[in-house]
């Protein structure tokens, strides 16, 4: 716990709470889908793992490397912000 002071008034602040966002988004920047498996949310982890195979394969006509990218960005704003 970490205790502040504003204004004369003492408060306290949870740092799980103030951490519980930074780390699964910085765990999907490297792994797709961990942030979201971290956070409790099993079956987006799992629809985000299979969207990520689909754009590997989709790799060799290249529109794969435009979808996985808009995935990934897309998957690390939403560990953060859920």
């Amino acid at each position: 716990m970490l205790y502040s002071i504003n204004d004369n008034d003492w408060k306290v602040i949870n740092m799980s709470e103030t951490q519980k966002h930074g780390v699964p988004a910085l765990l999907s920047f490297f792994i797709p889908g961990l942030g979201q498996l971290i956070k409790g949310e099993i079956f987006k982890a799992i629809g985000i793992w299979v969207v990520v195979g689909i754009c590997f394969l989709l790799q060799f006509i290249l529109i794969g490397y435009v979808i996985g990218f808009i995935v990934w960005v897309w998957q690390i704003y939403d560990a953060y912000n859920n």
